[in-house]
């Protein structure tokens, strides 16, 4: 599963001589940078784009506007990166195995995977769902590949409908519905967390969701 990157919209360094201390300054700004992208995660996750500004973003990552404007161009290109990295985490993450594993095994780990990156990743999670709930202005650009992986993953499950290893459920419909479940483990983490008196991050209790929502999708869907 792909994890969080720190690829923020930057300006170029200067070209020259690689020496140690072009190394150091190097890694320096590298450095600097993922500091500031997960800043923007956070204050995005929390704001909105309409809502967050730099002199936020500066702040949580401990700089002035000044300095961050330095290495980022504006808010709007940090936000359109992050969300250009999480579609792109999220091809890997609802890519499915080998079809001829079938149903079972595929399905089981599709839900694993993005439960999985919505405990390990809620603000990036956050930000996609607010994302899309106000009509993805940003991001609708950015869906053609994910539209195409999503329709071959219809084909996939229209097969194994065809085979007799699922019930016939609409295979796109099924997909929404696995990933408004799973989602919601991402969303709600707090809710599900007071509700079922237990703490966030437990490695057990996950386990335990994840069997659990697996069985609930694939007994729903019929799948043999």
């Amino acid at each position: 599963m792909s994890t969080a990157r720190s690829s923020a919209p930057q300006k170029s360094v200067e070209d020259g001589p690689e020496t140690p201390a072009t190394r150091g300054r190097a890694r320096k700004y590298t450095q600097v940078l993922a500091v500031i992208y997960q800043a923007a995660v956070e204050v995005f996750a929390n704001d909105g784009l309409a809502g967050a500004s730099t002199q936020a973003i500066a702040d949580k990552a401990g700089l002035s506007k000044a300095q961050l404007h330095y290495y980022i161009e504006s808010k709007e290109a940090l936000y359109r990166q992050i969300l250009q990295d999480i579609i792109n985490d999220w091809i890997g993450v609802f890519g499915f195995s080998d079809e001829a594993f079938g149903p079972r095994k595929v399905l089981a780990d599709l839900v694993h995977r993005k439960m999985m990156f919505s405990f390990e990743h809620p603000l990036r999670s956050r930000i996609f769902t607010a994302e899309m709930m106000r009509g993805a202005p940003v991001l609708r650009e950015m869906m053609g590949t994910s539209k195409q992986r999503t329709e071959q993953a219809v084909a996939v499950i229209q097969n194994w409908i065809n085979q007799g290893l699922m019930g016939p459920v609409d295979p796109m419909l099924f997909l929404f519905h696995l990933w408004a479940v799973t989602q919601f483990y991402a969303d709600h983490a707090t809710q599900v967390a007071y509700f079922r008196n237990t703490a966030e991050g437990d490695d057990k209790d996950r386990r335990y969701l994840i069997e659990q929502v697996t069985d609930f999708l694939l007994k729903g869907a019929s799948v043999r």
